[in-house]
Protein backbone atom coordinates (compact mmCIF):
# COMPACT_ATOMS: atom_id res chain seq x y z
CA UNK A 1 0.00 0.00 0.00
CA UNK A 2 1.74 3.71 -1.47
CA UNK A 3 0.99 6.29 0.99
CA UNK A 4 -1.15 9.14 -0.80
CA UNK A 5 -0.55 12.92 -1.41
CA UNK A 6 -1.45 15.78 0.98
CA UNK A 7 -3.24 16.68 -1.33
CA UNK A 8 -5.91 14.12 -1.82
CA UNK A 9 -5.64 12.99 2.11
CA UNK A 10 -7.31 16.89 2.21
CA UNK A 11 -10.02 15.31 0.00
CA UNK A 12 -11.97 11.95 0.74
CA UNK A 13 -9.61 10.76 2.52
CA UNK A 14 -9.02 10.69 6.21
CA UNK A 15 -7.75 8.54 9.41
CA UNK A 16 -10.04 5.37 10.77
CA UNK A 17 -10.39 7.28 14.04
CA UNK A 18 -12.52 10.34 12.12
CA UNK A 19 -14.02 8.24 9.60
CA UNK A 20 -15.68 5.25 12.36
CA UNK A 21 -16.43 8.55 14.12
CA UNK A 22 -19.03 9.62 11.71
CA UNK A 23 -19.75 6.15 10.64
CA UNK A 24 -20.91 4.97 14.20
CA UNK A 25 -21.64 8.32 16.06
CA UNK A 26 -22.84 11.19 13.21
CA UNK A 27 -26.25 12.20 12.60
CA UNK A 28 -27.06 8.99 10.54
CA UNK A 29 -24.84 6.80 12.49
CA UNK A 30 -25.13 2.88 12.82
CA UNK A 31 -25.78 3.50 16.90
CA UNK A 32 -28.75 5.84 15.59
CA UNK A 33 -30.55 3.28 13.91
CA UNK A 34 -33.96 1.91 15.82
CA UNK A 35 -32.97 -1.70 16.01
CA UNK A 36 -29.80 -1.04 18.39
CA UNK A 37 -26.63 -3.24 18.89
CA UNK A 38 -28.74 -6.03 19.43
CA UNK A 39 -29.46 -5.68 16.08
CA UNK A 40 -26.58 -6.37 14.65
CA UNK A 41 -24.69 -8.43 17.14
CA UNK A 42 -24.57 -10.57 19.86
CA UNK A 43 -23.30 -9.56 23.47
CA UNK A 44 -23.07 -11.65 26.94
CA UNK A 45 -26.59 -9.70 27.51
CA UNK A 46 -28.01 -10.82 24.95
CA UNK A 47 -27.10 -14.17 25.18
CA UNK A 48 -28.21 -15.01 28.38
CA UNK A 49 -30.42 -13.18 31.53
CA UNK A 50 -27.53 -14.60 33.24
CA UNK A 51 -25.33 -12.24 32.39
CA UNK A 52 -27.09 -9.38 33.92
CA UNK A 53 -27.67 -11.83 37.29
CA UNK A 54 -24.29 -12.13 37.56
CA UNK A 55 -23.71 -8.03 37.20
CA UNK A 56 -26.36 -7.82 39.99
CA UNK A 57 -24.07 -10.29 42.21
CA UNK A 58 -21.25 -7.75 41.54
CA UNK A 59 -23.54 -5.38 42.08
CA UNK A 60 -24.55 -6.76 45.91
CA UNK A 61 -21.01 -7.15 46.94
CA UNK A 62 -20.00 -3.82 45.84
CA UNK A 63 -23.20 -2.66 48.01
CA UNK A 64 -21.51 -4.67 50.73
CA UNK A 65 -18.17 -3.66 50.34
CA UNK A 66 -19.51 -0.08 51.17
CA UNK A 67 -21.14 -0.30 54.15
CA UNK A 68 -24.65 -0.44 52.26
CA UNK A 69 -24.86 3.08 51.36
CA UNK A 70 -28.19 5.29 51.33
CA UNK A 71 -27.90 5.31 47.91
CA UNK A 72 -25.96 2.38 45.56
CA UNK A 73 -25.11 4.17 42.01
CA UNK A 74 -25.02 1.26 39.22
CA UNK A 75 -23.98 3.10 35.68
CA UNK A 76 -24.39 1.50 32.33
CA UNK A 77 -21.76 2.36 30.01
CA UNK A 78 -22.85 2.22 26.07
CA UNK A 79 -26.54 0.42 27.37
CA UNK A 80 -27.70 0.29 23.69
CA UNK A 81 -31.03 -0.26 24.60
CA UNK A 82 -31.07 -0.61 28.10
CA UNK A 83 -31.04 -4.27 28.11
CA UNK A 84 -28.36 -4.94 31.12
CA UNK A 85 -29.25 -2.12 33.62
CA UNK A 86 -32.40 -3.18 33.25
CA UNK A 87 -31.61 -7.37 33.47
CA UNK A 88 -29.55 -6.15 36.40
CA UNK A 89 -32.65 -3.81 38.19
CA UNK A 90 -34.96 -7.26 37.47
CA UNK A 91 -31.77 -9.70 39.56
CA UNK A 92 -31.21 -7.30 42.62
CA UNK A 93 -32.94 -8.51 46.58
CA UNK A 94 -35.71 -5.78 46.83
CA UNK A 95 -33.71 -4.56 49.91
CA UNK A 96 -30.74 -3.46 47.28
CA UNK A 97 -33.22 -2.25 44.32
CA UNK A 98 -34.78 0.20 46.84
CA UNK A 99 -31.49 2.01 47.43
CA UNK A 100 -30.41 1.52 43.57
CA UNK A 101 -29.72 4.38 41.65
CA UNK A 102 -29.48 3.43 38.07
CA UNK A 103 -28.26 5.37 35.11
CA UNK A 104 -27.80 4.32 31.50
CA UNK A 105 -25.15 6.02 29.06
CA UNK A 106 -25.43 6.15 25.95
CA UNK A 107 -25.26 8.57 22.95
CA UNK A 108 -28.43 7.45 21.13
CA UNK A 109 -32.16 8.93 22.69
CA UNK A 110 -33.22 7.02 25.33
CA UNK A 111 -35.75 3.69 24.27
CA UNK A 112 -39.49 4.23 24.79
CA UNK A 113 -41.08 2.03 27.22
CA UNK A 114 -37.44 1.75 29.41
CA UNK A 115 -38.17 1.53 33.03
CA UNK A 116 -38.98 5.12 34.98
CA UNK A 117 -36.23 4.24 37.55
CA UNK A 118 -33.33 4.43 34.79
CA UNK A 119 -31.78 7.94 34.08
CA UNK A 120 -30.75 8.18 30.66
CA UNK A 121 -27.62 10.13 29.69
CA UNK A 122 -24.80 10.74 27.66
CA UNK A 123 -22.39 10.93 29.24
CA UNK A 124 -21.94 9.34 33.03
CA UNK A 125 -22.27 11.47 36.49
CA UNK A 126 -19.74 12.53 38.92
CA UNK A 127 -18.97 11.12 42.01
CA UNK A 128 -20.40 7.78 41.67
CA UNK A 129 -20.53 5.38 44.84
CA UNK A 130 -21.57 2.07 43.62
CA UNK A 131 -20.53 -0.01 40.29
CA UNK A 132 -19.84 1.63 36.91
CA UNK A 133 -19.98 -1.22 34.15
CA UNK A 134 -18.94 -0.83 30.22
CA UNK A 135 -19.61 -3.94 28.57
CA UNK A 136 -18.24 -3.86 25.03
CA UNK A 137 -17.63 0.03 25.06
CA UNK A 138 -14.26 0.41 24.54
CA UNK A 139 -13.97 -1.70 21.51
CA UNK A 140 -16.34 0.92 20.04
CA UNK A 141 -14.52 4.08 21.00
CA UNK A 142 -12.76 5.07 17.62
CA UNK A 143 -9.19 4.50 17.07
CA UNK A 144 -6.36 5.09 14.69
CA UNK A 145 -5.19 2.49 12.43
CA UNK A 146 -1.48 2.66 11.24
CA UNK A 147 0.55 -0.24 9.17
CA UNK A 148 4.12 -0.46 7.97
CA UNK A 149 5.55 0.51 4.79
CA UNK A 150 7.80 -0.26 2.84
CA UNK A 151 10.71 1.39 4.39
CA UNK A 152 9.48 0.26 7.92
CA UNK A 153 8.12 3.44 8.74
CA UNK A 154 4.37 3.28 10.52
CA UNK A 155 1.98 5.50 8.72
CA UNK A 156 -1.47 6.20 9.57
CA UNK A 157 -4.20 4.21 7.49
CA UNK A 158 -6.60 6.64 5.31
CA UNK A 159 -9.72 5.30 4.18
CA UNK A 160 -12.56 6.59 2.12
CA UNK A 161 -16.37 5.70 2.95
CA UNK A 162 -16.28 2.92 0.42
CA UNK A 163 -13.70 1.22 2.64
CA UNK A 164 -10.67 1.80 0.39
CA UNK A 165 -7.66 2.14 1.90
CA UNK A 166 -4.18 4.39 1.34
CA UNK A 167 -1.30 5.72 3.58
CA UNK A 168 -0.72 8.56 4.90
CA UNK A 169 1.77 10.45 7.54
CA UNK A 170 3.92 8.84 9.22
CA UNK A 171 2.84 8.67 13.28
CA UNK A 172 4.13 11.11 15.58
CA UNK A 173 3.64 12.91 18.73
CA UNK A 174 1.63 10.87 21.82
CA UNK A 175 0.33 8.35 19.11
CA UNK A 176 3.72 7.41 18.12
CA UNK A 177 4.56 7.18 22.11
CA UNK A 178 1.59 5.06 22.79
CA UNK A 179 2.65 2.76 19.77
CA UNK A 180 6.21 2.40 20.76
CA UNK A 181 5.06 1.90 24.40
CA UNK A 182 2.14 -0.12 23.79
CA UNK A 183 2.05 -1.93 20.42
CA UNK A 184 5.87 -1.62 19.00
CA UNK A 185 5.52 -2.98 15.15
CA UNK A 186 8.99 -3.72 13.86
CA UNK A 187 10.16 -2.59 10.43
CA UNK A 188 7.95 -5.28 8.54
CA UNK A 189 5.99 -4.04 5.58
CA UNK A 190 2.31 -4.67 5.92
CA UNK A 191 2.38 -5.10 10.04
CA UNK A 192 -0.64 -2.59 11.36
CA UNK A 193 -1.81 -1.96 14.60
CA UNK A 194 -4.40 0.42 16.50
CA UNK A 195 -3.10 3.32 18.46
CA UNK A 196 -5.72 2.86 21.33
CA UNK A 197 -4.87 5.94 23.04
CA UNK A 198 -8.46 7.45 22.93
CA UNK A 199 -9.34 4.31 24.64
CA UNK A 200 -7.15 5.20 27.46
CA UNK A 201 -8.39 8.51 27.62
CA UNK A 202 -12.05 7.69 27.65
CA UNK A 203 -11.64 4.90 30.36
CA UNK A 204 -9.39 7.53 32.31
CA UNK A 205 -12.53 9.40 32.26
CA UNK A 206 -15.37 7.44 32.95
CA UNK A 207 -13.41 5.05 36.21
CA UNK A 208 -12.65 8.52 37.26
CA UNK A 209 -16.05 9.58 37.64
CA UNK A 210 -15.96 6.69 40.68
CA UNK A 211 -15.62 8.50 44.25
CA UNK A 212 -16.18 4.72 46.06
CA UNK A 213 -16.99 1.48 44.54
CA UNK A 214 -15.67 -0.52 41.56
CA UNK A 215 -14.96 0.07 37.67
CA UNK A 216 -15.35 -2.73 35.18
CA UNK A 217 -14.59 -2.56 31.76
CA UNK A 218 -15.75 -5.74 29.63
CA UNK A 219 -14.44 -6.57 25.81
CA UNK A 220 -12.41 -8.53 23.39
CA UNK A 221 -8.89 -7.74 24.13
CA UNK A 222 -5.41 -8.60 24.22
CA UNK A 223 -2.09 -7.62 26.18
CA UNK A 224 1.27 -6.68 25.87
CA UNK A 225 2.56 -10.05 25.42
CA UNK A 226 -0.12 -11.02 22.29
CA UNK A 227 -0.76 -8.35 20.28
CA UNK A 228 -2.29 -9.25 16.56
CA UNK A 229 0.22 -8.87 14.20
CA UNK A 230 -2.09 -7.35 11.37
CA UNK A 231 -4.84 -5.74 14.26
CA UNK A 232 -8.39 -6.58 14.84
CA UNK A 233 -10.28 -3.78 13.15
CA UNK A 234 -13.36 -5.21 11.72
CA UNK A 235 -17.33 -4.62 11.22
CA UNK A 236 -20.71 -6.81 12.30
CA UNK A 237 -23.73 -6.34 9.74
CA UNK A 238 -27.28 -8.00 10.62
CA UNK A 239 -25.16 -10.91 12.37
CA UNK A 240 -22.25 -11.72 10.42
CA UNK A 241 -18.55 -10.44 10.54
CA UNK A 242 -18.12 -8.17 7.32
CA UNK A 243 -15.55 -6.06 5.64
CA UNK A 244 -14.99 -2.74 7.18
CA UNK A 245 -16.49 0.21 5.43
CA UNK A 246 -17.24 3.99 7.22
CA UNK A 247 -20.48 4.13 5.62
CA UNK A 248 -22.77 4.09 8.55
CA UNK A 249 -23.91 0.53 7.45
CA UNK A 250 -22.21 -1.75 9.79
CA UNK A 251 -20.85 -1.81 13.29
CA UNK A 252 -16.89 -0.99 13.40
CA UNK A 253 -14.78 -1.93 16.32
CA UNK A 254 -11.68 -3.36 16.95
CA UNK A 255 -10.12 -5.04 20.16
CA UNK A 256 -8.98 -3.61 23.11
CA UNK A 257 -5.49 -2.85 24.71
CA UNK A 258 -7.25 -3.58 28.52
CA UNK A 259 -3.41 -3.43 29.99
CA UNK A 260 -2.83 -0.09 28.22
CA UNK A 261 -6.58 1.43 29.81
CA UNK A 262 -5.79 0.33 32.97
CA UNK A 263 -2.36 1.70 33.27
CA UNK A 264 -3.97 5.35 31.99
CA UNK A 265 -6.18 5.32 34.53
CA UNK A 266 -3.71 4.85 37.22
CA UNK A 267 -5.56 3.38 40.34
CA UNK A 268 -3.86 1.18 42.34
CA UNK A 269 -5.28 -2.29 42.21
CA UNK A 270 -6.26 -2.83 39.06
CA UNK A 271 -6.70 -6.12 37.45
CA UNK A 272 -7.32 -8.03 34.42
CA UNK A 273 -8.91 -11.38 33.69
CA UNK A 274 -10.64 -13.60 31.50
CA UNK A 275 -14.92 -13.75 31.54
CA UNK A 276 -14.85 -17.05 32.09
CA UNK A 277 -12.80 -16.30 35.44
CA UNK A 278 -14.49 -13.58 36.81
CA UNK A 279 -18.40 -15.27 36.06
CA UNK A 280 -17.24 -18.04 37.81
CA UNK A 281 -16.10 -16.06 40.58
CA UNK A 282 -19.81 -14.57 40.34
CA UNK A 283 -21.43 -18.34 40.89
CA UNK A 284 -21.40 -19.41 36.64
CA UNK A 285 -20.07 -22.23 36.53
CA UNK A 286 -22.07 -24.07 33.54
CA UNK A 287 -21.56 -27.31 34.83
CA UNK A 288 -24.09 -30.00 34.29
CA UNK A 289 -26.89 -30.79 37.28
CA UNK A 290 -26.68 -34.04 38.66
CA UNK A 291 -28.70 -36.70 36.72
CA UNK A 292 -30.60 -37.45 39.72
CA UNK A 293 -32.10 -34.26 39.64
CA UNK A 294 -34.44 -35.75 36.33
CA UNK A 295 -36.08 -38.70 38.41
CA UNK A 296 -37.08 -36.06 41.29
CA UNK A 297 -37.73 -32.95 39.54
CA UNK A 298 -37.95 -33.37 35.60
CA UNK A 299 -39.27 -29.59 35.05
CA UNK A 300 -36.26 -28.58 37.49
CA UNK A 301 -33.78 -30.52 35.56
CA UNK A 302 -34.48 -29.08 32.28
CA UNK A 303 -34.60 -25.67 33.81
CA UNK A 304 -31.26 -26.28 35.43
CA UNK A 305 -29.39 -27.63 32.01
CA UNK A 306 -30.83 -24.65 29.95
CA UNK A 307 -28.83 -22.51 32.61
CA UNK A 308 -26.31 -24.64 32.56
CA UNK A 309 -26.17 -24.64 28.74
CA UNK A 310 -26.41 -20.80 28.57
CA UNK A 311 -23.52 -20.16 31.33
CA UNK A 312 -21.20 -22.62 29.71
CA UNK A 313 -21.89 -20.02 26.17
CA UNK A 314 -20.90 -17.39 28.61
CA UNK A 315 -17.97 -18.51 29.81
CA UNK A 316 -16.82 -20.64 26.45
CA UNK A 317 -12.91 -20.62 25.54
CA UNK A 318 -13.14 -19.37 22.42
CA UNK A 319 -16.15 -17.79 22.41
CA UNK A 320 -17.52 -15.70 25.09
CA UNK A 321 -15.39 -16.97 28.21
CA UNK A 322 -12.47 -14.92 26.32
CA UNK A 323 -13.45 -11.71 26.99
CA UNK A 324 -11.23 -9.74 29.08
CA UNK A 325 -12.43 -7.67 32.36
CA UNK A 326 -10.46 -5.01 33.24
CA UNK A 327 -11.73 -4.73 37.44
CA UNK A 328 -10.68 -1.67 39.10
CA UNK A 329 -11.42 -0.94 42.45
CA UNK A 330 -11.72 2.76 43.98
CA UNK A 331 -11.62 2.60 48.29
CA UNK A 332 -12.83 -1.02 48.54
CA UNK A 333 -11.36 -4.05 47.88
CA UNK A 334 -11.29 -6.91 45.23
CA UNK A 335 -14.85 -8.15 45.28
CA UNK A 336 -14.11 -10.62 42.85
CA UNK A 337 -11.51 -12.01 45.20
CA UNK A 338 -7.86 -13.27 43.78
Amino acid sequence: MEPVTAGAAEGDWRGWRAAAEAALYGPDGFYRRPEGPAGHFRTSVHASPLFAAAVARLLCRVDEALGRPAVLDFVDMAAGRGELVTGVLAALPADVAARARARAVDLAGRPAGLDHRIEWRTEPPERITGLLFANEWLDNVPVEVVEVDSAGVPRLVLVRADGTERLGEPVSGAEAEWLARWWPLGAREGLRAEIGLPRDRAWAAAAGTLARGLAVAVDYAHTAGARPPFGTLTAFREGRETTPVPDGSCDLTAHVALDACATACALPGARLLPQREALRALGLSGARPPLALASTDPAGYVRALASAGEAAELTAPGGLGDFGWLVQPVGIADVLGG
